[in-house]
Protein backbone atom coordinates (compact mmCIF):
# COMPACT_ATOMS: atom_id res chain seq x y z
CA UNK A 1 0.00 0.00 0.00
CA UNK A 2 3.09 2.25 0.94
CA UNK A 3 4.56 1.65 -2.55
CA UNK A 4 1.46 2.30 -4.08
CA UNK A 5 0.97 5.65 -2.44
CA UNK A 6 4.66 6.44 -3.70
CA UNK A 7 3.83 5.60 -6.88
CA UNK A 8 0.64 7.64 -7.01
CA UNK A 9 2.56 10.97 -5.52
CA UNK A 10 5.62 10.55 -8.03
CA UNK A 11 3.39 10.29 -10.78
CA UNK A 12 1.41 13.58 -10.13
CA UNK A 13 4.88 14.75 -9.28
CA UNK A 14 6.85 14.28 -12.19
CA UNK A 15 3.20 14.88 -14.51
CA UNK A 16 3.11 18.29 -12.45
CA UNK A 17 6.35 18.99 -13.84
CA UNK A 18 5.89 18.81 -17.51
CA UNK A 19 2.31 19.94 -17.47
CA UNK A 20 1.93 23.34 -19.57
CA UNK A 21 1.34 26.61 -17.06
CA UNK A 22 -2.52 27.39 -16.38
CA UNK A 23 -1.51 30.92 -17.15
CA UNK A 24 1.51 31.26 -19.71
CA UNK A 25 1.24 34.76 -20.10
CA UNK A 26 2.22 35.56 -16.27
CA UNK A 27 5.75 35.15 -15.42
CA UNK A 28 4.83 35.15 -12.02
CA UNK A 29 2.02 32.95 -12.03
CA UNK A 30 4.12 30.57 -14.02
CA UNK A 31 6.78 31.26 -11.34
CA UNK A 32 4.66 29.97 -8.40
CA UNK A 33 3.28 27.31 -10.22
CA UNK A 34 6.21 25.70 -11.63
CA UNK A 35 8.45 25.60 -8.56
CA UNK A 36 7.93 28.76 -6.37
CA UNK A 37 10.94 31.85 -6.37
CA UNK A 38 13.79 29.88 -5.39
CA UNK A 39 13.91 27.01 -7.24
CA UNK A 40 12.57 25.25 -10.19
CA UNK A 41 11.97 27.41 -13.18
CA UNK A 42 12.61 30.59 -11.86
CA UNK A 43 16.10 29.22 -10.77
CA UNK A 44 16.68 27.69 -14.02
CA UNK A 45 16.16 31.47 -15.54
CA UNK A 46 18.52 32.94 -13.20
CA UNK A 47 21.70 30.44 -14.05
CA UNK A 48 21.10 31.02 -17.79
CA UNK A 49 21.30 34.54 -17.33
CA UNK A 50 24.43 34.79 -15.34
CA UNK A 51 25.84 32.16 -17.79
CA UNK A 52 24.99 33.67 -21.11
CA UNK A 53 23.89 37.16 -20.11
CA UNK A 54 20.28 36.70 -21.11
CA UNK A 55 17.67 37.57 -18.92
CA UNK A 56 14.71 35.79 -18.15
CA UNK A 57 12.15 37.43 -19.56
CA UNK A 58 13.63 37.20 -23.18
CA UNK A 59 14.53 32.99 -22.73
CA UNK A 60 10.93 32.39 -21.44
CA UNK A 61 9.00 35.17 -23.85
CA UNK A 62 11.30 32.81 -26.74
CA UNK A 63 9.75 29.49 -24.80
CA UNK A 64 5.94 30.62 -24.88
CA UNK A 65 5.99 31.79 -28.01
CA UNK A 66 7.38 28.18 -29.55
CA UNK A 67 5.71 26.20 -27.34
CA UNK A 68 3.73 28.08 -25.05
CA UNK A 69 5.72 25.98 -22.51
CA UNK A 70 4.69 22.46 -23.54
CA UNK A 71 7.05 19.56 -22.94
CA UNK A 72 5.96 17.56 -26.10
CA UNK A 73 5.06 19.66 -28.87
CA UNK A 74 5.73 19.23 -32.80
CA UNK A 75 4.84 21.26 -35.50
CA UNK A 76 1.59 20.44 -36.70
CA UNK A 77 1.32 17.51 -39.30
CA UNK A 78 -0.11 18.10 -42.98
CA UNK A 79 -3.60 16.97 -43.70
CA UNK A 80 -4.38 15.60 -47.03
CA UNK A 81 -8.09 15.88 -48.26
CA UNK A 82 -8.71 17.29 -44.72
CA UNK A 83 -7.96 14.45 -42.47
CA UNK A 84 -5.53 11.75 -43.75
CA UNK A 85 -2.31 12.98 -41.47
CA UNK A 86 1.00 13.86 -43.48
CA UNK A 87 4.45 14.46 -42.70
CA UNK A 88 5.10 16.84 -40.20
CA UNK A 89 7.18 20.15 -41.58
CA UNK A 90 10.32 19.77 -39.41
CA UNK A 91 11.69 17.83 -36.64
CA UNK A 92 11.54 20.49 -33.97
CA UNK A 93 10.51 19.28 -30.67
CA UNK A 94 9.73 20.22 -27.11
CA UNK A 95 9.83 23.40 -24.97
CA UNK A 96 12.22 25.27 -27.86
CA UNK A 97 10.86 23.56 -30.43
CA UNK A 98 14.78 23.31 -31.29
CA UNK A 99 15.57 21.40 -34.81
CA UNK A 100 17.03 17.79 -34.50
CA UNK A 101 20.76 19.23 -35.83
CA UNK A 102 20.58 22.05 -33.99
CA UNK A 103 19.89 20.19 -30.69
CA UNK A 104 22.86 18.06 -31.48
CA UNK A 105 25.25 21.16 -31.95
CA UNK A 106 23.99 22.95 -28.69
CA UNK A 107 25.05 19.23 -27.29
CA UNK A 108 28.64 19.58 -28.71
CA UNK A 109 29.36 22.64 -28.20
CA UNK A 110 28.35 22.46 -24.56
CA UNK A 111 29.36 19.13 -23.82
CA UNK A 112 25.63 18.33 -22.17
CA UNK A 113 25.02 14.92 -23.93
CA UNK A 114 22.21 13.96 -21.74
CA UNK A 115 20.65 17.42 -22.49
CA UNK A 116 16.69 16.58 -23.86
CA UNK A 117 14.26 19.16 -25.68
CA UNK A 118 11.18 18.38 -23.33
CA UNK A 119 13.07 18.78 -20.04
CA UNK A 120 12.65 22.62 -19.14
CA UNK A 121 15.97 22.84 -16.99
CA UNK A 122 17.52 22.21 -20.86
CA UNK A 123 14.96 24.21 -23.07
CA UNK A 124 15.99 27.39 -21.30
CA UNK A 125 19.52 26.29 -20.90
CA UNK A 126 19.50 25.96 -24.68
CA UNK A 127 17.79 29.06 -25.51
CA UNK A 128 20.04 30.96 -23.42
CA UNK A 129 22.84 29.49 -25.03
CA UNK A 130 21.54 30.60 -28.61
CA UNK A 131 20.58 33.65 -27.89
CA UNK A 132 24.34 33.99 -27.06
CA UNK A 133 25.49 32.66 -30.13
CA UNK A 134 23.95 35.60 -31.73
CA UNK A 135 24.99 38.11 -29.80
CA UNK A 136 28.01 36.42 -30.90
CA UNK A 137 27.46 36.60 -34.68
CA UNK A 138 25.44 38.81 -35.31
CA UNK A 139 26.29 41.64 -32.40
CA UNK A 140 22.47 41.62 -30.95
CA UNK A 141 21.86 42.69 -27.68
CA UNK A 142 21.66 39.95 -24.97
CA UNK A 143 18.10 42.25 -24.06
CA UNK A 144 16.55 42.90 -28.14
CA UNK A 145 13.93 40.32 -28.01
CA UNK A 146 13.25 41.11 -31.58
CA UNK A 147 16.05 40.60 -33.26
CA UNK A 148 17.21 37.68 -31.05
CA UNK A 149 14.22 35.54 -31.66
CA UNK A 150 15.10 36.86 -35.44
CA UNK A 151 18.14 34.92 -35.19
CA UNK A 152 16.00 32.33 -33.47
CA UNK A 153 13.66 32.07 -36.06
CA UNK A 154 15.83 32.74 -39.21
CA UNK A 155 18.88 31.11 -37.84
CA UNK A 156 22.25 32.78 -37.67
CA UNK A 157 23.06 32.93 -41.30
CA UNK A 158 19.43 33.81 -42.65
CA UNK A 159 19.59 36.88 -40.55
CA UNK A 160 22.81 38.24 -41.41
CA UNK A 161 21.80 38.06 -44.86
CA UNK A 162 18.55 39.96 -44.21
CA UNK A 163 16.12 37.24 -44.28
CA UNK A 164 13.41 39.00 -42.79
CA UNK A 165 12.79 41.82 -44.85
CA UNK A 166 11.09 39.38 -47.31
CA UNK A 167 9.40 37.72 -44.58
CA UNK A 168 6.53 39.01 -42.60
CA UNK A 169 5.43 35.92 -40.74
CA UNK A 170 8.99 36.39 -38.80
CA UNK A 171 8.80 39.75 -38.16
CA UNK A 172 5.08 39.58 -36.57
CA UNK A 173 6.61 36.20 -34.49
CA UNK A 174 9.44 38.89 -33.76
CA UNK A 175 7.42 41.34 -32.71
CA UNK A 176 5.38 39.19 -30.58
CA UNK A 177 7.86 38.01 -28.72
CA UNK A 178 9.27 41.69 -27.86
CA UNK A 179 5.67 42.57 -26.76
CA UNK A 180 5.82 39.00 -24.44
CA UNK A 181 9.27 39.69 -23.31
CA UNK A 182 7.74 43.53 -22.03
CA UNK A 183 5.43 42.14 -20.41
CA UNK A 184 6.89 39.76 -18.26
CA UNK A 185 10.06 41.76 -17.47
CA UNK A 186 6.81 44.38 -16.14
CA UNK A 187 5.34 41.51 -14.33
CA UNK A 188 8.82 40.22 -12.78
CA UNK A 189 9.52 43.88 -11.01
CA UNK A 190 5.82 44.07 -9.98
CA UNK A 191 5.13 40.63 -8.42
CA UNK A 192 9.22 40.73 -6.82
CA UNK A 193 8.54 43.49 -5.55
Amino acid sequence: MIRLMTLLLMTTLLSACASQPSNVHDICAIYDEKGGWFNNWYRYGKKVEKEFGVPPHVTMATIWKESTFQARVKPPRKKYLGFIPGPRPSDAYGYPQALKSTWRWYRNETGRSGAKRQKFKDAIHFVGWYHDQSHRKNRVAKTDAYNLYLNYYLGHGGFARGAAAGNAHAREAARRVAAQADKYRAQLARCRG
